[in-house]
């Protein structure tokens, strides 16, 4: 029976330990110190913030977290190996901070090129690129080319090109960048739904309120150090404040429990506010009218589903026994005829006799045949010929 530290360390997918990274000139001296000294783990099923300004480390601690860089000290340790492994990278779904996808494919082509390069069967690429582009609300993209999608379309299409090797890890930089608000909701959607299936996901982003949104836990970098870490409850929490909300209440009601309130805490520090939602909330909730009374757009659609293949069911066959089903329903082939018997063709009995007859000496007499008719025997006919010529040359005297 495992421990509860055999559990913990059974669900750490990513541990980073000391890690620091120094980029030097061309002659070897430190220029600037990427990452200095930084502790962290992620969990199995966690959303885990890397926050920060520009310049702070978030890259590099993803560039080596992907095995794309080497730290110049430190640990690091990525679903139990080594990041640099392949069979590490085989694991990990990543979007980078600017989508570099090829302008002259589809999105389904492009899907399927990644597909190709995870080793997919032809039908799990064809299965989950039919799911992730009606997902990220590209399905009716058809023969458009990548390099005529806006930059909100193409982080779309980078995002199910993330998921294509349905992943274990997932790192995502600036995920919402360049979507609209329905569009980022959506991302923010798929995220949660993924670390409920025991998806890791890694967010890097400047748009704080999608951390606030969707993060367990963060990191925040300052000059390559982390500066703040934990869950992010705890960190944004108030202890020294509290917060009621309430139904509407009457007039009488309300002076009533602030005067009570007065009595316990300075009058000025209590307040009554009315409750507003927020932006983005609004924003769906108009874009939702507007596609329930039918309205056509020509762009990325909304309102779609995460990818089956992400969201397995019990019920739902696999995709071998997928394969197998429409194999046992293929029609039987019909049944190859017996092949006819092969027709010997007769032989000329005169033409083998012929063949098989042996030489006969001279002054032999020649076989007869059954069927031919008698013949004068040729030494008699040559004994005759040789009579009249001579009798021809030497004619008797008178």
């Amino acid at each position: 029976m495992k421990t509860d530290s055999q559990n913990i360390a059974a669900d750490k997918v990513v541990a980073v330990r000391g890690l620091t990274k120094v980029f030097k000139d061309l002659w070897g001296r430190p220029k600037a110190r990427a990452v200095d000294g930084v502790d962290f783990e992620i969990r199995r099923g966690e959303v885990f913030g890397l926050l920060g300004p520009n310049g702070s480390g978030k890259s590099t601690t993803i560039k080596i977290l992907l095995g794309l860089l080497y730290q110049t000290s430190g640990y690091v340790e990525v679903l139990g190996r080594s990041p640099r492994e392949i069979v590490t990278k085989e694991r990990i779904g990543y979007l980078p901070e600017e989508s570099y996808l090829y302008r002259y494919l589809t999105a389904a082509e492009t899907l399927n090129f990644y597909g190709h390069v995870f080793a997919l069967s032809a039908d799990d690429r064809r299965l989950r690129t039919e799911q992730l582009l009606e997902m990220v609300g590209l399905k009716g993209t058809g023969t458009r080319r990548v390099g005529e999608f806006s930059k909100g379309m193409q982080r779309r299409l980078g995002l199910a090109q993330a998921l294509i090797n349905d992943p274990e890890l997932i790192i995502l930089d600036e995920p919402t960048a360049g979507l609209d608000p329905v569009g980022c909701r959506e991302v923010k959607d798929v995220i949660q739904a993924l670390a409920r299936r025991g998806k890791t996901i890694i967010l890097s982003s400047h748009l704080l309120a999608d951390v606030e949104d969707v993060c367990d836990r963060v990191v925040i970098y300052y000059g390559g150090k982390i500066q703040a870490s934990g869950p992010l409850r705890e960190l944004l929490a108030k202890p020294d404040s509290l917060r009621f909300t309430t139904p509407a209440l009457s007039r009488s009601l309300v002076e009533e429990v602030l005067a009570v309130m007065r009595r316990e805490a300075a009058p000025d520090s209590v307040r009554v506010e009315t409750p507003t939602q927020n932006l983005e909330s609004y924003f769906i909730s108009v874009v939702n009218r507007a596609r329930a009374n039918a309205q056509n757009t020509s762009g990325a659609t909304a309102g779609n589903r995460v990818a089956a293949y992400l969201q397995p069911t019990a019920a739902e066959p696999s995709a071998g026994e997928k394969v197998l089903e429409r194999l046992m329903d293929v029609a039987p082939l019909p049944p190859k005829p017996e092949a006819a018997a092969p027709i010997e063709p007769k032989p000329d009995e005169g033409k083998l006799a012929a063949l098989t007859q042996a030489q006969a000496p001279v002054g032999a007499p020649a076989p007869k045949s059954a069927s031919a008719p008698a013949v004068t025997d040729d030494a008699e006919a040559l004994k005759q010929a040789e009579g009249k010529l001579s009798s021809f040359l030497n004619p008797p005297k008178q």
